[in-house]
């Protein structure tokens, strides 16, 4: 699909003419994630507002590495893991098994909403910045919980880490 698409403005589709000729790129799904993105932001701004909570001024170094090391997990668990494949499923098709208990998937055929879904659920980098962004959030809305979260899942990545690096000492 591309963004000139019928539910696109005039106006918008002359905007970015000749950027995709082959309809390579779904710019509708893209640019409707990211307007969803911008109203999350919005919708956490107004709650944090509205609970009288303010931004933190600066972020400890320790939660920055803490939440690096969480997010990465959390994102690759519900990008790649055997375990979340029915939270992917109604947007994604399976490929096969990659090891380590991940699947390779790729986003529905088709344009629409669930392969912009897929797109976005199939992509660790893609989802780090949203799981990244509720990470802040939670830091400034509710910290404790949100460190205890950030504390489980970056000891899990270590010892993900760890499990992988002696498979190898072992030649597994």
């Amino acid at each position: 699909m591309t963004f000139t698409h019928a539910h696109a403005h005039p106006s918008v589709g002359r905007l970015v003419e000749g950027y995709d000729p082959d309809g390579e790129v779904a710019l509708g799904g893209y640019a409707g994630s990211l307007t969803t993105y911008g109203m999350v932001l919005a919708g956490i701004a107004a709650a944090g507002s509205a609970s009288g909570h303010q931004l933190a001024e600066r972020y400890d170094l320790a939660d920055i590495a803490l939440g690096g090391l969480a997010v990465h997990k959390f994102t690759r668990l519900l990008s790649k893991s055997s375990v979340a494949a029915p939270v992917r499923a109604p947007f994604t098709s399976f490929e096969g098994a990659a090891g380590s208990g991940e699947h390779l998937e790729s986003a529905r055929e088709g344009g629409g909403i669930r392969s912009t879904v897929g797109k976005l659920i199939t992509c660790p980098f893609c989802l780090g910045v949203w799981i990244g962004t509720a990470y802040i959030a939670g830091l400034n809305l509710a910290p404790r919980p949100t460190r205890t979260w950030a504390a489980l899942f970056a000891v899990t990545a270590v010892s993900d880490s760890l499990q992988h690096a002696y498979a190898r000492l072992r030649g597994d």
